[in-house]
């Protein structure tokens, strides 16, 4: 399936989408998405010809729970509506606690590694081979860049998703700039990874910048596109030429020129590490001139398993779906809370994981629920001016995310509003009637929203 170069589309820049020449095709948030109706920039778009494949980033399918039902058949409405030709979702986990630990759910608000283990894996398998059940097309799985890892790994990355493809069939979203992250955060070597990956799954690559603060890289998604990103990039056409690689900005949206500039990096790259022609006839997807496949074998463990070897990769079939053993779920589930709960509520550091790496992480954590709630509440940094910021890192800090960021806006007002802020007047009446406006069982009367908006109006004179 030929993708070509694509580029993710945002609200933000939907016109400048729009008016890019080159543009093949494109990747939608699929949660910022409605199922029974499409955003007017992307019916232009897929009425032009230009594909739309959903990104989906709220499954969780690292997550010790099977994934939800709710959110399958959403994702499932979403690809129909888009008539895409796959859709894509993350090698992470996204929340914890719950049945499984009999504790509180915790959302993290974030993409969080899953560790590189037997039993991880067993868990991730079935949860994927879930979703394919449930989709109506094919699905591809991203590898995240992270700032933390699991003590006690018993796999590489590249050895890990080539398990992954072999067990399940499914295909992978490769992002260089995540590669490049947990090279810079964790030493892992790109190249290394794509030596034991099984690059002919390929679906498509994700290209996005970031920026290096204190030695810790942040894949930001909001800074321009970097030489050592692109030179990952590089590392991988020289192995596979692949069906379709796209830009990805998500924040900090430069202007159409410098996405165009870009994208035109993005195709230089491409075109220079392809490897020199071969006059012998060669089929896309398996192994062929510049592709490598070796792998680093991996010693049996108590188990006797060993990680499997990517050559040649089944990457269009499934093995026969293997129950996970008793008690893995339970085990993940109970690490996976303490991590998360040491993130987002300050409890204590898991043993083996580094504190200062938590840290940085945790810090990230509630920068990113603050960005992300003055975007979808955008009247909540209006109402408290300067002051946003610091109050909802004050009240990230003791109150961690249960149900998404909506609610989470509206519990971050209610909880301002408890303290006895914001100090002017009219700022709190403003705060209250918001807070009220979206609180209740069902929105308020258009009556009572004028006369609402008549008193704020009178108080601000």
């Amino acid at each position: 399936m030929e993708l070509g170069i694509g580029i993710g589309w945002r609200p933000e820049i939907a016109d400048a989408v729009e008016a890019l020449s080159g543009i093949d095709w494109v990747e939608a948030v699929a949660e910022n998405l409605c199922a029974d109706h499409l955003p007017a920039s992307l019916v232009r778009l897929r009425e032009r010809g230009v594909r739309i494949v959903p990104h989906g980033v709220a499954l969780g399918l690292g997550g010790a729970d099977r994934p939800d039902p709710v959110r399958l058949a959403s994702l499932a409405a979403c690809a129909e509506l888009l008539g895409t030709p796959l859709v894509t979702e993350h090698i992470a986990f996204v929340r914890a606690g719950g049945p499984l630990t009999a504790s509180p759910r915790l959302e993290a608000g974030h993409l969080l590694p899953v560790p590189r283990t037997w039993d991880a894996l067993d868990v991730l398998c079935e949860n994927v081979r879930i979703a394919q059940d449930s989709l109506p097309v094919p699905l591809a799985l991203e590898n995240i860049a992270a700032l933390i890892s699991w003590p006690g790994e018993e796999l590489t990355e590249g050895q890990f998703l080539a398990e992954l493809v072999e067990r399940t069939g499914v295909r992978l979203l490769i992002d260089v700039a995540n590669l490049h992250t947990n090279h810079v955060n964790l030493g892992q070597d790109p190249a290394k990874a794509l030596d034991e990956l099984p690059v002919e799954a390929i679906a498509y690559v994700h290209v996005a910048g970031g920026v290096e603060r204190n030695g810790v890289w942040h894949d930001t998604h909001a800074h321009p596109v970097t030489a050592p990103v692109l030179e990952v990039l590089a590392e991988l056409r020289s192995r596979v030429d692949p069906p379709g690689v796209l830009l990805e900005r998500d924040d900090a949206f430069p202007p159409a020129a410098e996405l165009a500039g870009e994208l035109d990096a993005i195709r230089a790259t491409l075109r220079r590490a392809a490897p020199p022609a071969d006059p012998r006839p060669a089929q896309r997807g398996g192994p062929g001139p510049g592709t490598r496949t070796a792998a680093v074998p991996v010693p049996a463990d108590a188990s006797g398993r060993t990680a499997a070897a990517p050559a040649p990769p089944r990457a269009h079939e499934r093995t026969a779906a293997v129950p996970v053993p008793a008690g893995t779920r339970d085990r993940a589930a109970v690490a996976q809370t303490a991590l998360l709960s040491a993130l987002v509520a300050g409890t204590p550091v898991p043993e083996g994981f580094d504190p200062r790496r938590l840290r940085a992480q945790s810090r990230a954590l509630a920068a990113k629920r603050a960005d992300v709630v003055a975007k979808v509440a955008p009247e909540l940094p209006e109402i408290l001016g300067g002051g946003y910021r610091a109050a909802f890192l004050a009240y990230a800090g003791s109150r961690p995310m249960s149900d998404g960021y909506r609610r989470d806006a509206l519990d971050f007002a209610e909880h301002v509003l408890i303290a006895g802020g914001p100090a002017d007047p009219a700022a709190r009446r403003r705060l209250t009637y918001w807070w009220q406006d979206r609180s209740g069982a069902r929105p308020p009367r258009r009556a009572t929203r004028l006369v609402r908006a008549a008193r704020t109006a009178l108080v601000g004179k």
